[in-house]
């Protein structure tokens, strides 16, 4: 699954007219990059809910052939946690990948799906969250999200506490994490609140570069990062 029914308040002007997930970094809207990662990962299906603009979602994914997209309309907002949780239906009995439509990657040696799909053990967990390295996030990534113990497992910090690393905005998630969810909207933090609280959240650490992308300047400077071939030099 793929969000993109957020109202991308923080890309104004952008967003005014344009959905966030449809602006557009290296030739290709955020979404296709996103789509086009489900597509490498071999998964064949996806779900894409739409509410802000939602026509023109409908209207981008209809020229997708792979993976094969179904568009879910929100009449209101879900959030994340709401919007997964009324997906369910067409996800699947087992666990299944959730991308944040602006979530901008580049893999290391094996894609990131790849990896989380390879590293789910459903007899574990519920929820496997892929993390960056803050140190190696170019942009504001403020006190960061998540401690990681040596076993994998993320905790939330403490008060005033700074933490290595933050959430990507890609995950596996199996549909037991939404066992007890509450109707309406709610954000998948809740999700992963109770899975740790239930020793079955857990974390890897991406291999590769994730980007930031949260206003006009952001994706202004990643364009200029990307153009100047800083990926390649990288790898």
């Amino acid at each position: 699954m793929v969000l993109a029914a957020g109202l991308g308040e923080r890309m104004r002007p952008l967003t005014a007219t344009t959905p966030k997930p449809l602006l557009t970094l290296a030739g290709r809207s955020l979404l296709d990059h996103a789509l086009d990662r489900v597509a490498d990962a071999g998964i064949g299906q996806a779900v894409v809910n739409a509410h802000w603009l939602a026509d023109q979602i409908v209207a981008a994914c209809a020229t997708r052939k792979t993976p094969a997209v179904t568009v879910v309309r929100e009449a209101a907002r879900l959030e994340t946690g709401g919007g997964v949780l009324a997906a369910l239906p067409r996800l699947g009995d087992g666990p299944f990948a959730v991308i944040n439509g602006d979530a901008y990657w580049l893999d290391g040696p094996t894609p990131a799906l790849t990896r989380l799909a390879a590293g789910f053990d459903p007899d574990s967990m519920d929820v496997l969250l892929l993390l960056v390295r803050s140190a190696t996030v170019d942009g504001e990534v403020g006190y960061g999200d998540f401690m990681l113990d040596p076993f994998g497992r993320p905790r939330r910090p403490k008060e005033r506490e700074i933490c290595p690393y933050i959430f990507s905005g890609v995950q596996v998630l199996a549909p037991n994490a939404f066992r007890d969810a509450p109707e309406g909207p709610f954000s998948l933090n809740r999700v992963y609140d109770t899975a740790i609280a239930a020793g079955r959240c857990f974390a890897q650490v991406h291999d590769g570069v994730w980007f930031h992308l949260s206003t006009p300047d952001d994706l202004t400077r990643i364009e200029s990062v990307l153009a100047g071939g800083l990926p390649g030099r990288i790898f």
